[in-house]
């Protein structure tokens, strides 16, 4: 018997991504769940019309809260854990099938996934950002988010193995678009170092004003060779270098307003 996949999905406000992402998992899915936060557009109604089990709930700022809900609800053999703005190519459907229908009792429980993200028009090959290896497919049961940071990678018990073919990832379309979801992980970092008590002192800020900025940039635009990508490079590796002061400041703020009450 053939193992059965599920594709674990959760949205937002996703009624322009959705429809591509659930059309690259046809004839690959034999179940689709969706946690949908709260959504104010099409989306659900979107995700029931591909024949999704959608589950509504609220918008968490971590989003993986909501990821992990549509990973248990799934009843599949495998999950293959997706956001709404990737798309999985022919190749990787294709390679997905094979692999898990050829390992018989070979004990791997997960899959990374290379991925390549679309960035001011174009996919970055350089400054770290590909092959953007995530763990995303892993047997029901074996792997979950530990649902603490943004950008954490799901857990797997065992064995994890590799594929080959690469996931598309959409997430900036624009530079607006990218903008948005900068302002909402600097928010999350103000959160991290709130929980972290961080103290407000002149180490504090040289390590977030200074040092990991520049570590960062020297990091992805040399050593990582974002230089390669052209100007969109120069961008992704400025701007997200920029998030560490600009999560300093987020945080800076919320202590400095707390102390004026």
């Amino acid at each position: 018997m053939k193992p059965k996949i599920s594709v674990a999905i959760a949205t937002f406000n996703e009624e322009k991504n959705l429809p591509d992402c659930l059309e690259s998992v046809r004839g690959l899915d034999d179940e689709i769940v969706v946690v949908d936060g709260s959504s104010t557009d099409k989306t659900a109604k979107i995700a029931k019309k591909y024949g999704a089990k959608v589950i509504v709930t609220d918008n968490p700022p971590i989003f993986h809260i909501n990821k992990q809900k549509a990973i248990d609800e799934c009843r599949g053999d495998w999950i293959l854990q997706l956001d709404a703005d990737e798309r999985v190519t022919p190749k990787l459907a294709e390679e997905i099938k094979l692999t898990i229908e050829q390992l018989n009792n070979e004990a791997i429980n997960g899959y990374w996934i290379p991925r390549k993200n679309y960035f001011l028009g174009r996919f970055l090959t350089k400054g770290g950002q590909y092959p953007d290896y995530t763990l995303r497919l892993y047997r029901r049961g074996k792997g979950y988010l530990p649902c603490k940071s943004v950008h954490e990678q799901a857990e797997v018990e065992g064995k994890v193995g590799y594929l080959k073919n690469d996931l598309i990832h959409i997430a900036d379309p624009n530079f607006s678009r990218y903008l948005l979801r900068f302002d909402r992980y600097t928010s999350l970092i103000a959160d991290e170092l709130e929980e972290k008590k961080l103290p407000l002192n002149l180490f504090t800020f040289l390590n977030y004003w200074f040092w990991q900025p520049l570590k960062w940039f020297l990091s992805t635009y040399f050593r990582h060779k974002g230089f390669m990508d052209g100007f969109p490079g120069f961008v992704f590796s400025g701007f997200s270098s920029l998030r560490f002061i600009v999560g300093y400041i987020k945080y800076w703020e919320r202590i400095n307003a707390r102390q004026k009450i």
